[in-house]
């Protein structure tokens, strides 16, 4: 993957196929039930229930109009990565029917949502951006020190909250589980789906013999680490086990079998490459 990033036609390709999944998003699931989960493409819906223009024409706008403002509050470097995405989102969705395709009003915001996401991920992963309300969170971290993911939530927010008066306080919650949901998507999107485990083990009665079942009955990656307790400031010994998330109750049995009052600290292992830990 990170061989095919590196070719910028490859990468052209992927960055539509990103900015499409959203754009079918918005004209499938989204616009077609008036909801408006945030950014330039919700606004976009609360003046197409309002006043009837297009999505993609007020998308456009918004989205020149944040161009305008990186150029002159941010830097060069930082327009010039947004330019693509801002035009070529609204081209793709004026160019993608807007048609209902899902009755039901809450499975069209959860299918719009994980496509939403999937084509979010695809983009951050490629270091691109659709422009629009991203714009206004940098500004914010650059002037005012706010932390984009805050000042982009408040952004979401104020435009959800829109809703209420323009397509009714049901579309508003529905807004907010949309928001919630992709946020929850892109995040396994990003880290990947085959997740793991790190469990981190001491025990003072029976480390070895969790560590010889550990090494002689399984395939998990096993690391020592040797550490000095925080009170006695004695040298001892703790294990760190990687292992599946179908594996991990039955290494806590194991461990508490050997020693119930074992120190056991669990953490996800959202991406783990290589081979076993020796």
């Amino acid at each position: 993957m990170s061989k095919l990033l590196r070719q910028p036609l490859a990468r052209g390709v992927l960055m539509l196929i990103a900015l499409e999944l959203i754009a079918l998003s918005i004209n499938l699931f989204y616009a077609p039930h008036g909801v408006a989960a945030g950014g330039a493409t919700g606004i976009a819906i609360l003046v197409q229930e309002v006043l009837g223009l297009p999505v993609s024409v007020t998308t456009l706008a918004i989205n020149a109009l944040m161009l305008a403002l990186a150029w002159w509050l941010l830097d060069r470097s930082t327009t010039r990565r947004i330019l693509f995405g801002s035009v070529a989102l609204p081209l793709l969705l004026a160019l993608t029917p807007q048609v209902m395709v899902v009755k039901d009003r809450l499975l069209a915001v959860i299918v719009g949502s994980v496509v939403f996401a999937i084509g979010a991920a695809l983009n951050y992963r490629l270091d691109a951006s659709s422009g629009g309300t991203t714009v206004p969170p940098m500004i914010f971290a650059r002037y005012w020190h706010l932390k984009p993911a805050l000042g982009l939530f408040l952004i979401d927010m104020v435009v959800s909250l829109f809703n209420i008066p323009v397509s009714g306080f049901e579309a508003f919650v529905l807004a907010l589980f949309a928001i919630g949901l992709t946020s929850l998507v892109m995040n396994y999107v990003e880290t990947g789906l085959d997740r793991k485990k790190a469990v981190y083990i001491m025990s003072n009665v029976a480390l070895p013999q969790i560590e010889i079942g550990i090494r002689d009955k399984t395939d998990h990656g096993l690391t020592i680490h040797q550490v000095i307790g925080g009170y006695s400031g004695e040298p001892k010994e703790m294990l760190m086990v990687v292992v599946e998330q179908s594996d991990f109750h039955a290494l806590v049995a194991h461990v508490h079998r050997l020693d119930p009052a074992a120190f056991i600290l669990v953490t996800e292992a959202t991406e783990v490459h290589g081979g076993s830990l020796t």
